[in-house]
């Protein structure tokens, strides 16, 4: 075991010493069993979004929000940059479905409907976030956003990520099951959770991972076995495979048979003893983004380059060190994730029979014009979407009214506002 955990990680540790922060501590008695670069700041992208849960959930826990209230997405959260939900301004969601599309998708727009559903603004709530942190004695954390898009100012550490972790699994064993989310659904749009250690690592059960150039890949997670459950925070891995595989490798230490940690650093006291560090966080923006890179980094890669969790990488053999040996190519299948769970807009899940537009999805047309839009109109309407990536208000576009038949003396002919195609400087990219 230790030698494919050695091999693997010295196959992706292709940078300089002390590139990265790592802490992996016990929940119960928050005793640190490993540290290193622990209490340098670092920005923590994605990560943010536990405190913004956090936050959001202790308004629930006190009675001063339900899970069940209605949100509306403004245009401050509409215009958030990818990743997004992308829902127009004016969408009803639930707090419980926003939390749910905050903590698989990452989503940033749903970061910004909850801020603004608890505290009126992003500026306010980042007051509470930054309270929060005061309340909680992460020394190190400031706050200016609930969803870690790049800010000077949004900073945390390693060492205030496991105290925030810790206070979370402690105070909200209720919620338990939002930092395990094996994925969400919505219409035809499934969206598997970014942490590849659930369904993957034995025990794993939470919690976040997070990506901007400037941080590299960030991940919170947990794991529980025996009854011990561990919190293992890895700041600035070069790929979300290397993350995954860093914090796999902390736990697995962590849970060996009777705390045999003698291999590790002399006892370093509890995640609160650990001394905070003055200096700036690293900017890791040319490393993770340069031009060097064939592929242009983002948090979704596991998605974009499957082989991450291919049998031959290194991912892949200490996933394989971890089971039974299967079939070539079988492991990403294997994941034993579970189904992913339904959200939807709104303040009811859709009615049996009827199917839900995903994000990005445009909804179908419903009631009498939905009869009356003819297999031809159907078409022309998704010519005019491929075209232009948007729809209407609703998704679709008004029914191409039918010609009517030339009088006795035929009347001068006008083209339909339906056949007009989008111009191509309408057309947008996003870019993540």
């Amino acid at each position: 075991m230790w030698a494919v955990l050695t091999g693997a990680a010295s196959a992706l540790a292709a940078r300089q010493a002390g590139a990265e922060a790592m802490l992996v501590i016990e929940v119960e008695s928050g005793k640190v069993l490993f540290a290193e670069n622990a209490t340098y700041p670092w920005y923590p992208a994605s990560i943010t979004k536990l405190m913004t849960a956090y936050v959001t959930l202790r308004e629930v826990k006190e009675g001063r929000l339900t899970l069940d209230k209605p949100l509306v997405v403004s245009p401050n959260a509409a215009a958030q940059a990818p990743v997004k939900m992308g829902f127009p301004t004016g969408t009803i969601v639930t707090v419980d479905n926003a939390l749910k599309m905050l903590m698989v998708k990452s989503a940033n727009d749903m970061a910004v409907v909850l801020a603004e559903g608890v505290a009126g603004s992003i500026e306010n709530f980042a007051d509470l976030m930054n309270a929060t942190a005061r309340r909680l004695g992460m020394t190190q954390s400031s706050f200016v956003n609930p969803n870690g898009l790049p800010a000077d100012d949004q900073i945390v550490s390693a060492r205030d990520m496991a105290i925030l972790a810790r206070a979370i699994i402690r105070e909200m064993p209720e919620y338990d099951y939002f930092w395990h989310l094996p994925g969400i659904r919505m219409g035809k749009m499934v969206q598997r959770n970014y942490n590849t250690l659930i369904g993957r690592y034995p025990g794993a059960d939470g919690m976040k991972t997070g990506f901007i150039c400037a941080a590299g890949f960030n991940l919170v997670a947990s794991a529980t076995r025996d009854g011990k459950r561990l919190i293992a925070v890895v700041l600035g891995a070069p790929s979300s495979a290397a993350r995954a595989l860093k914090a796999a490798q902390l736990l697995e230490r962590g849970f060996s048979s009777n705390g045999g940690l003698g291999w590790l650093m002399p006892a370093q006291g509890t995640v609160e003893t650990l001394q905070p560090i003055n200096a700036a966080p690293p900017n890791l923006r040319e490393e993770m983004c340069g031009p060097h890179r064939k592929r242009q980094a983002t948090e979704d890669e596991d998605e974009v380059m499957p082989a991450n969790t291919a049998p031959d990488s290194p991912y892949g053999v200490f996933l394989s060190s971890l089971r039974p040996p299967k079939a070539k190519g079988a492991l990403l299948n294997d994941a034993n994730m579970g189904e992913p769970v339904l959200v939807f807009t709104g303040t009811k899940p859709p009615a049996p029979g009827t199917v839900q537009a995903g994000w990005g999805e445009p909804a179908k047309p419903k009631g009498k014009r939905a009869a009356k839009t003819s297999a031809k109109d159907k078409e022309a309407t998704a010519k005019d979407k491929d075209s232009s990536g948007t729809g209407s208000a609703d998704g679709g576009s008004a029914p191409k009214p039918k010609p009517k038949k030339p009088a006795a003396k035929p009347a001068a002919k006008t083209s339909p506002a339906a056949a007009r195609e989008p111009a191509a400087s309408q057309q947008t990219t996003q870019v993540r």
